[in-house]
């Protein structure tokens, strides 16, 4: 398999720009990391503010019949400004009995863990922080951080409720967190590689041709049992209905962010939707092609596809009842783990007949 080569990285790009030459200092490396880095935290964190005060109220009004956000500029767009300023003026309660440190952390490592993920996605047009060989084992690795901040939020709060959202949080991480690494693992069996940029280019190459049209071979077409199986373990790992337990608000509050408020409460937030985009960015990059696509940039396929997905998880939340824990738990070990390891060994299986 003839693989595309990868895109010059974000920071080398920035440097040549800068006047700096291929040849950099340790000063100019990490100067262009910075800046590099930025720039996709930026592109992130504006999509994040988009998407959780204006996008996912007017997608759930959309499935329920009701009115959104209406009133303040144009479609409702500056209520981003309004709960910013909001949420951020108030005072931050901090309850008695918190563990103080871990209560004060949790926030800042949710929401970092899912913004280190992004430094190995491939997003095209030359945006591409880093690209190591084992770039697909990074971003499992640091995603799967949260589950510790979770963790954290939870104990540290002194409230019941919010420390059965953090033992939910574990228990459901365990039982989907070892199927999605599995079902990851049956791409890079294809692939031959755990770069994410060689994942992308495997993908570049023509499937199949029907009357005239080109079918590129995506994972999604080449194994759509596997794209599925990963769509529902990431409505898990990033909290989506049905698997919305560790916050359950009709069962135990709010869970694991009960006690939050002010700042660190949009911390939360914000960490929650920023998992959700890397969730669909590992998803476009495993089996939608990456950012390849027609005519436009290679950025734009690649928003446009995670704000695919975005619309997916909303959809769900909007349609799908919550599961019991107990439910969430079998459906997890007996149906997801069972699954994703025929598909990993029915995959080996292909694999090893075609090579």
């Amino acid at each position: 398999m003839t693989l595309v080569p990868a895109q010059t990285p974000l920071p080398d790009t920035i440097g040549r720009l800068l006047g700096f030459g291929t040849e950099m200092s340790t000063g100019q490396e990490i100067l262009v990391s910075i800046i590099g880095a930025a720039l996709v935290g930026t592109l992130m964190l504006t999509m994040t503010a988009i998407a959780g005060p204006w996008a996912k109220r007017k997608i759930t009004a959309a499935f329920t019949d009701r009115y959104a956000v209406n009133r303040i500029g144009p479609a409702g767009l500056l209520i981003i400004v309004a709960d910013a300023v909001r949420l951020l003026s108030k005072e931050l309660i901090v309850p008695e009995g918190v563990d103080r440190p871990a209560w004060d952390i949790a926030p800042v490592v949710l929401a970092g863990s899912a913004l280190l993920g992004f430094a190995v996605i491939p997003m095209g047009s030359g945006i591409h922080l880093a690209d190591p060989e084992i770039g697909l084992v990074y971003v499992f690795a640091v995603a799967s951080i949260a589950s510790i901040a979770l963790v954290m939020a939870g104990y540290a709060s002194n409230n019941k409720f919010s420390m059965l959202g953090g033992l939910r949080a574990v228990a459901q991480n365990l039982a989907y967190e070892i199927p999605l690494v599995l079902i990851a693992a049956s791409v890079v069996l294809f692939a031959g590689s755990l770069q994410m940029s060689e994942i992308v280019a495997a993908q570049a190459e023509t499937l199949v041709t029907l009357g005239g049209v080109s079918i590129p071979a995506w994972y999604a077409f080449v194994n759509p049992f596997a794209f599925v199986l990963f769509m529902v373990a990431n409505l898990m790992e990033v909290g989506r209905n049905p698997f919305d337990i560790p916050e359950a608000p009709t069962e135990i509050v709010a869970g694991y962010q009960t006690e939050y408020s002010s700042v660190y409460f949009v911390l939360i937030y914000l960490g929650e939707f920023i998992h959700i985009f890397l969730g669909g960015a590992i998803i476009t990059t495993l089996f939608l092609g990456g950012p390849a696509g027609p005519v436009l940039p290679g950025i734009a396929w690649f928003i446009v596809k995670i704000w695919a997905i975005f619309l997916f998880t909303q959809w769900a939340r909007s349609a799908l009842p919550r599961l019991r824990i107990d439910q969430l738990i079998e459906i997890g070990w007996k149906g997801m783990l069972v699954l994703s390891l025929a598909n990993l060994v029915l995959t080996a299986v292909i694999v090893g007949v075609i090579v």
